[in-house]
């Protein structure tokens, strides 16, 4: 009964709050308390406070210091850890429900969406130690006074969806019932990521958010999840619910935690012999209902006429059309009656929500299990963390009981998740981080998880025993990272253009006003080296004397350009000077590359000295001199990889690297019949440094397939472009 306070209403509103046994009273006393006080409860960050501020009532107090307690985990950081992200939780069964409290605490913005009106499924959920502790922290004994009463160890759906609908509530949960999701609705304008909803109308098909976690049970996945189907031998698990009228007969029947065929062969028998029905298990819990659960074989269903006709294929066999109601209800109820001894009088079968007699028949034969737990999706420059849990994650095998135990262990495992998103880590270090836990949720028990309690929280250290956070890394998790590539490639496209041109920009800027240079792109212009020249003589003039050079002798002037900018600021050039002299096509990567490079060292402030890797800053001995040819070659070879078999300078785009050595491409050919190589297409004999063939004995070595093709060549020039692509992105 509620509370005959009659000095303040809100008091007694709060208690048929908590007392309220359907969805639809909790959410109708919890909309009239929010209007007594006059609170929003739409202000998710100062509701809870100003609810307790406000009602101010004893049997209020023990709840708040509950709720209070679990907020007060350093792990929220006060509320402040997702203070900025904005969740959406689709289903309000438990699991849904307990991600919301969790990304309530964590400072997010929740909305939660669940299509039913109401709760309806009487089904009794088996509860780890554990779970049982998690949920008296909520309040659980509170909002249901019977919850796991002495040595009980189970509860049903119902009310485990009550209880966790009334903490959300408090926590500031914005829940909305009746409500069907059809899919996201992608990111335009100056809109994020949002809701396409059944009402078209509803208010929530406006929320944006960045944060997605889909509770929606069984076989619904959203789009970019992927299943994958775990089918065993075939096993016909029936459901029945019967009425619990809480009499002292009907206390007085003891449980059934659960008795299979292989440790009471003799109740299995009797059973058989009895009423002709023949299992491998049965269960039977006793709380809103009397709730069996059994395992029955197939040949005892066509016999009693449960199933009409026999069928291979699972689908057909349990089918409606091939089921029988009546037959179905009486093999439930003859179970029920005899396992309990007939001591459960007048057992009448509770309804569900058709008005039916609350009995199912279902296949548990094949399994779903998530591919992955979590995925990112970017479109438009918005990006949603996107994660499952519950059923949708990974369908429980129901005689084990591990429904309810690994779906809050998924649910705080999300929460870590979500938590790290929200403190801006790395999103592949996200994803990366929930997939390694993922890994372990399968092989979750009792026995190998944390009996420390008192101590769970979301961080998954405190519940798994054995846990490598980093099992799997970034790079394994890239296709979880869904970017639009349409979106991306154009905006790439855009910023390598603009990037063209404020490089050509500054060139024409620093070489403006010098005989013979006139930059008009990164070809032709600069073939003569004077440009390269100019742009040396701009920032260190001392370093060049521009009068001396003859704009005809373009291989002396690259080359002269070449070696100070390698000697003076570590550049080493990326092609001969012969190739950018005489080149009909000059690679404008390349040069784009070696150019960005040059901007960057001369953009550097005055005080900061570039140095070649290899000079000392400390005076060194005067070496002796040397004939000019041998110290020009000197000069090149600084800082530069010279060609294993030549010796001879190679620049970039001609080396290959093989066996930890650099070799021109025509080099790299065959020790015996001097055909070019592929890589991959050889063996190398380390004590004479030659080449073979795989199979073939040392130092006979013949490739009669080895001559490279006009195609492969060029394949190798377009892998070669790729690369200084990306070098020249990563230098902007």
């Amino acid at each position: 009964m509620a509370s005959q306070d009659s000095s303040n209403p809100s008091h007694a509103t709060f208690d048929l709050f908590v007392q309220a046994q359907s969805c639809q009273d909790v959410k109708l006393h919890f909309a009239e308390l929010c209007r007594q006080l006059e609170i929003n409860s739409k202000d998710f960050r100062n509701f809870y406070n100003k609810l307790k501020e406000k009602l101010n009532y004893w049997k209020a107090k023990t709840l708040w210091t509950k709720l209070d307690k679990r907020a007060s985990h350093a792990d929220y950081q006060q509320g402040k850890a997702c203070k900025n992200n904005k969740c959406l939780v689709l289903g309000a069964g438990p699991c849904g429900l307990r991600t919301a409290i969790e990304l309530a605490l964590l400072g997010a913005q929740v909305v939660l969406l669940e299509k039913r009106e109401s709760f309806s499924r009487n089904n009794v959920l088996h509860l780890w130690p554990y779970t049982i502790y998690d949920l008296r922290g909520l309040g659980a004994k509170k909002f249901y006074g019977k919850f796991c009463s002495g040595a009980l160890d189970h509860v049903s759906i119902r009310q485990l969806q009550l209880i966790l609908l009334k903490a959300s509530l408090l926590l500031g949960v914005e829940v909305h019932t009746g409500v069907e999701f059809e899919g996201l609705v992608d990111p335009s304008g100056e809109n994020g990521w949002m809701a396409k909803l059944q009402p078209r109308t509803h208010p929530a098909a406006s929320f944006q958010f960045d944060v997605f976690v889909s509770a929606g049970g069984g076989r619904f996945v959203p789009d970019g999840f992927k299943h994958k189907e775990l089918r065993g031998q075939l096993a016909i698990g029936i459901t029945a619910n019967f009425i619990n009228r809480n009499t002292a007969a009907e206390a007085q029947v003891a449980e059934i935690s659960g008795v299979a065929r292989i440790y009471n062969q003799k109740f299995f028998q009797d059973l058989l012999s009895q009423t002709g029905i023949d299992l491998e298990n049965i269960v039977y819990y006793k709380d809103d209902t009397h709730y069996f659960v059994m395992t029955a074989k197939k040949k005892s269903l066509l016999k009693k006429g449960v199933i009409k006709q026999d069928f291979s294929n699972a689908e057909q066999l349990l089918a409606a059309a091939n089921t029988d109601e009546e037959a179905l209800n009486q093999y439930a109820y003859d179970a029920a009656s005899f396992s309990t001894g007939g001591k459960l009088p007048d057992l009448q079968f509770a309804l569900n929500p058709n008005g039916k007699p609350d009995v199912a028949m279902f296949d548990f034969t094949c399994m779903y299990r998530a591919e992955n737990a979590s995925m990112v999706r970017e479109k438009r420059g918005k990006k949603l963390l996107m994660s499952l849990v519950g059923d949708c994650l990974v369908e429980p095998f129901w005689p084990l009981g591990t429904g309810i135990a690994r779906g809050f262990f998924a649910v705080f495992d999300t929460a870590w998740m979500v938590r790290s998103w929200g403190l801006g880590v790395p999103h592949l270090k996200v994803l990366a981080e929930r997939e390694s836990i993922y890994q372990l949720l399968s092989q979750t028990t009792p026995e190998n998880t944390s009996k420390n309690y008192a101590a769970y929280c979301i961080n998954p250290k405190t519940r798994y025993c054995r846990i490598n956070l980093s099992s799997i890394q970034p790079h394994q998790v890239q296709h979880l990272y869904e970017l639009d590539k349409s979106h991306s490639s154009s905006r790439k496209q855009k910023h390598m253009v603009s990037g063209f041109e404020e490089l050509l920009k500054w060139c024409q800027k620093h070489t403006r006003g010098y005989e013979m240079v006139d930059v008009k792109d990164f070809t032709q212009s600069w073939r003569s080296g004077l440009a390269l020249c100019a742009l040396i003589h701009h920032f260190r003039p001392k370093l060049i004397d521009m009068s001396s050079l003859d704009e005809s002798d373009m291989i002396h002037n690259i080359q002269l350009a070449f070696s100070i900018l390698e000697k003076e600021l570590g550049i080493p050039p990326v092609m001969s000077p012969s190739d950018l002299a005489n080149s009909d096509h000059i690679d404008k990567l390349s040069l784009v590359l070696y150019i960005t490079q040059i901007r960057n060292a001369f953009s550097l402030p005055s005080s900061v000295h570039i140095l070649h890797p290899e000079l000392n800053p400390t005076p060194a001995a005067t070496p002796p001199p040397a004939s000019e040819p041998e110290s020009r070659g000197a000069a090149l070879m600084a800082n530069s990889e010279e060609c294993y078999f030549c010796h001879l300078r190679v620049y970039v785009l001609e080396r290959i690297s093989a066996e930890g050595k650099f070799f021109h491409r025509s080099c790299f050919t065959c020790h015996r019949c001097g055909i070019t190589l592929r890589l991959g297409g050889y063996t190398y004999d380390q004590t004479t440094g030659e080449g073979h063939e795989h199979g073939r004995p040392p130092r006979e070595f013949h490739l009669s397939s080895a001559k490279l093709s006009k195609g492969k060549l060029l394949n190798y020039w377009n892998a070669a472009n790729k690369i200084v692509r990306f070098i020249v992105r990563k230098l902007w």
